[in-house]
């Protein structure tokens, strides 16, 4: 028996010990898609480098590891401690995870319009399933994505959004997912379903990070779903620690002329996949992906983007950017799939490169599938280091290399941070950037 196999066996027999205890084990419907779910990640085993989707990146050491689920949520955390994964100038409710369980006395709702609701999935799911059972698990396609499948079979908490019809939310909502040292590597499935109603207009933020060092497994489904004229904006952040594997999927149901801007700044983990999927299902719908990752030093980020047009008169648009330094690789994977009835689509995809070292590496492979005859649609990327007739220019104006070399990354990166409309969330961003350590570097260097 292989060691890859011992671990599926050991899913399984967490699995039997989980499902009879797990939040909504009473509901019929929700007992019967956990199983339907760990049946097929059975079937399907973890994905190998065979698969076409995955062969740039191994998950054997995921595969391999011997994580255990996280049972307690409840851990003494300082609001300093809390405080430093805020968002300086912005008032916005916050809804603390950690290791995966819902935590209140972490958490600030603030002020709601009046039917809004927000909370921990797993109360929604024991008091109130009503709300959850039409759109949780029928989007996000575990029947193909084996950590999809891991996910909904074990799905326990995470984030319930409801946004009703008209309803503007004049700040965004921020979901922390905080992963604590242990003694052992933990795994969580963080599962969030968002509802935007039509008419409505929602900002969520997604972030998961790091306290202490140790291993730890990230393996987290977001099901988002908009409704006619609806407007939601989507960021995720991933800041782990370099010791963190991390498996994100993102799934967008639009309806008919909605709007979805994603916006993803990764910058942590060993190893880690972003999922994107939206499906622009309505006609007229306008979507945005806007991207930004960095990596150093071994750490490996794979990034699979999915954009399926099914309706007429959609636009799209696909903006990502890498930045790679020392002996890290990249991956990026875009496919825009455009069905027959999806007439007028018109959708772009570009990704542009950067590599720092001889070391670090690329993997870049855009896709189209057009299955209609009037369409617009574009692709490409390219890979490169800085451009040294740049860095003459800049240093034949006086300004020193170091300089130089960091003004011509930050403005590298910064094509994707001005893409994003809230400012506290843009500028607090971009101090992330700067302390990335080969830029941190240059302008220490350059003081």
């Amino acid at each position: 028996m292989t060691v890859v196999t011992q671990q599926i066996d050991s899913y399984l027999e967490s699995f039997a010990r989980f499902e009879n205890s797990a939040p909504g084990s009473g509901q019929g419907w929700a007992r019967s898609i956990r199983q339907a779910a760990i049946t097929r990640f059975s079937e399907l085993g973890f994905p190998t480098i065979r698969d076409e989707d995955w062969r740039f990146t191994s998950v054997a050491p995921i595969a391999q590891a011997d994580f255990k689920l996280a049972r307690d949520g409840r851990f003494a955390l300082s609001s300093r401690e809390i405080g430093q994964f805020t968002f300086p100038g912005l008032a916005c409710s916050q809804l603390v995870f950690v290791n995966g369980r819902y935590s209140p006395e972490l958490s600030s709702l603030g002020l709601l319009p009046n039917g809004v609701t927000v909370g921990s999935l797993a109360w929604f799911l024991d008091n109130d399933p009503d709300l959850a059972e039409p759109h949780l698990a029928r989007y996000a396609d575990y029947q193909q994505d084996a950590f999809a499948a891991l996910n909904t079979a074990f799905m326990e908490d995470g984030a319930f959004v409801h946004i009703p019809r008209g309803t503007v939310l004049p700040e965004p909502i921020h979901l922390l997912y905080i992963s604590t040292a242990a003694g052992a590597p933990l795994i969580t499935h963080p599962r969030n379903l968002i509802l935007a109603d039509e008419d409505s207009q929602a900002t969520i933020v997604e972030d998961y990070v790091s306290l202490g060092s140790g291993v730890h497994f990230s393996n987290s489904v977001t099901e988002a779903v908009l409704g006619q004229n609806s407007v939601l904006s989507h960021y995720r952040l991933e800041r782990e620690s370099k010791e963190a594997f991390n498996i994100s999927t993102l799934r967008f149901q639009q309806g008919r002329s909605s709007s979805l801007a994603s916006h993803s700044v990764l910058l942590g983990g060993a190893l880690m996949r972003n999922n994107i999927h939206p499906a622009l299902a309505g006609e007229g719908c306008d979507c945005l992906i806007n991207g930004l990752f960095m990596a150093t030093g071994r750490q490996h980020m794979d990034n699979y983007m999915k954009v399926e047009h099914a309706g007429p008169h959609c636009n799209s648009r696909q903006f990502y950017h890498g930045i790679l330094d020392g002996r890290s690789r990249g991956v990026f994977h875009g496919r825009i799939i455009v069905h027959k009835d999806a007439q007028k689509t018109d959708a772009k995809q570009t990704n542009r490169n950067l590599l720092l070292s001889e070391n670090a590496q690329i993997d870049t492979k855009p896709q189209l599938e057009i299955y209609a005859d009037d369409v617009k649609c574009t692709h490409g990327a390219t890979i490169g280091q800085i451009d040294e007739d740049a860095i003459f220019y800049l240093r034949s104006r006086g300004i020193a290399e170091e300089s130089a070399r960091a003004l011509l990354l930050f403005a590298f990166a910064g094509e994707c941070l001005q893409r994003m409309k809230i400012e506290p969330i843009r500028k607090h961003l971009e101090a992330l950037v700067t302390q990335w350590s080969p830029l941190g570097k240059l302008l220490e260097e350059a003081r």
